[in-house]
């Protein structure tokens, strides 16, 4: 049973990770390239739309997964890195929540009026804190993999 659960955590935090560094190092750069502001924050905020579900579905994987998977371990005897993994997918948790219910919002209800410059301050906000959860992400799978 544990096997399938640490899959479970696994592939959520490998969708999460993976769909920073598609839309961070591949999508961005390209429609920043090659597309008009009105084209760019529309499809950014459809793309995002689609992706930020898959992260809700993501986190509630990995935090039902985690707790189960630290609940069946005595936590004193748990590597120090679960414990550090632990702090930082809550911190990263966190951050994604204020992205949703902040500047997010703000690009979506932008986005629906033609408000392109109100539009690309809210996507100038949620880009800086994805690099930051992209970067906590992998701090986290080090702590986990070194930190024993």
């Amino acid at each position: 049973m544990y096997e399938w659960f640490k899959f479970l955590h696994l592939s959520a935090a490998i969708v999460w990770l993976g769909g920073m560094a598609l839309v961070i190092l591949a999508l961005r750069p390209v429609v920043i390239a090659r597309m008009s502001p009105p084209e760019r924050l529309a499809l950014m905020s459809a793309v995002l739309s689609r992706f930020f579900a898959m992260v809700w579905v993501s986190i509630a994987l990995i935090l039902a997964s985690g707790f189960w998977m630290l609940s069946v371990t005595d936590m004193k005897l748990a590597p120090k890195g679960w414990h550090a993994m632990s702090g930082l997918g809550l911190l990263m948790c966190l951050i994604f929540a204020h992205i949703w219910f902040v500047p997010f919002r703000r690009l979506k209800a932008a986005v629906s009026i033609s408000d392109w410059p109100a539009a690309g301050k809210a996507l100038g906000q949620i880009h800086p804190m994805v690099l930051v959860n992209f970067a906590i992400g992998w701090v986290a799978v080090l702590a986990v993999v070194v930190w024993r």
